[in-house]
């Protein structure tokens, strides 16, 4: 298969069958986003922003991107961006994995670290100033509508064609931007409207099992942080506020039921996914996987649960993920090392 660019490899995941972990009453599914050529779902949001932006005339050449980010948003804009040969400038809490700005810088990007403590919304103020102070364009993944459109077109169309003909009552996600959320989902309320989506977040920051409305600026941008909101390990899977795209897909009402998960069980659903699998994802992807092995505990017999995986697990070398995996070898390693003259 051939390709102009980079860019036409984004899309197209598979969709892969779990042997082991499921429950044997019930088929459970895999969307391995690490596919995609940056290894995250976040690639589809860059490559869609980007292009629409080029559509509306919103983009001139040359011109300057930035964007907020925890990592994945931003290394998907470097490779867009380094592809259509625009600059881009991400700014991000320096809380995020080293390996993700070392992933971005490595393909162009500039990065501009803010501090933990001002959370995802102080990494967002900084794009908006520099934006403004400079003229450059605000992909403003939280609210473009090019970000859950792209995903009715790619990722929706993918899920309807791999499971034409046959059962799928469970879709399972976490929400990050929401443009996963929103545009899959309005796509199955419409097409598959038997399909339950489930949506996860994390237990230690429940904004969306909390009920409690997110204050917004009159571009549904976040006035301030969520109050449900604390710190949390999962990577991606929230930032300190309910983004516009998700507060659509809640409003009109596509979500069936939130699951909240916490931390240690997405790590070590993670860790079961690589060692029992052989599918390698992050911690985001652990998450959703236990929030789908909790649908599976209580879906009627024979029924097809699908979940998301946004990202591989690459992302997370220096993170808790790996906090106990050796780089020398272990005892065991040594005794096998020495058993042969």
């Amino acid at each position: 298969m051939r390709f102009d660019s980079i860019l036409g490899t984004v899309g197209n995941t598979p969709a892969v069958r779990i042997n082991k972990l499921a429950p044997p009453n019930v088929n459970l599914y895999v969307k391995i986003e690490a596919f995609n050529p940056l290894g995250s779902v976040k690639d589809r949001l860059a490559l869609g922003v980007i292009e629409d932006a080029e559509k509306r005339g919103e983009l001139k050449p040359g011109q300057t991107v930035v964007e907020a980010t925890s990592g994945n948003t931003g290394i998907g804009l470097a490779m867009v961006c380094a592809a259509k040969g625009y600059p881009l400038v991400v700014t991000m809490a320096d809380s995020f994995s080293v390996e993700r700005r070392k992933l971005m810088r490595f393909l162009g990007a500039k990065v501009i670290l803010t501090p933990a403590a001002e959370r995802g919304t102080g990494m967002v103020k900084k794009a908006v100033a520099l934006a403004k102070q400079n003229g450059w364009f605000l992909t403003r993944q939280f609210e473009n509508e090019a970000n859950a459109d792209f995903h009715s077109r790619t990722t929706a169309r993918e899920i309807i064609n791999d499971f034409a003909g046959e059962r799928l009552d469970f879709w399972v996600t976490g929400f990050g931007t929401g443009g996963t959320l929103k545009g899959v989902a309005r796509v199955l309320e419409k097409e598959r409207p038997e399909t339950k989506i489930i949506v996860a977040e994390p237990a230690e920051a429940p904004m969306l099992t909390s009920g409690t409305e997110q204050q917004r600026n009159a571009d549904g941008s976040p006035a301030a942080g969520h109050p449900a909101w604390n710190p949390h390990p999962i990577q991606g899977w929230s930032p300190d506020f309910i983004p516009k795209l998700t507060g659509d897909a809640i409003a009109a009402k596509y979500v069936d039921r939130i699951l909240t998960i916490p931390a240690p069980e997405a790590v070590q659903w993670s860790k079961k996914l690589a060692a029992q699998e052989g599918i390698f994802v992050g911690v985001s992807a652990g998450g959703t996987f236990g929030a789908a092995m909790k649908v599976c505990a209580d879906a009627p017999n024979g029924s097809t649960v699908l979940a998301m995986l946004p990202d591989t697990g690459e992302r997370y070398l220096s993170t808790g993920l790996f906090a106990d995996i050796p780089a020398d070898m272990t005892e065991e390693e040594q005794a096998i090392a020495k058993s042969i003259a």
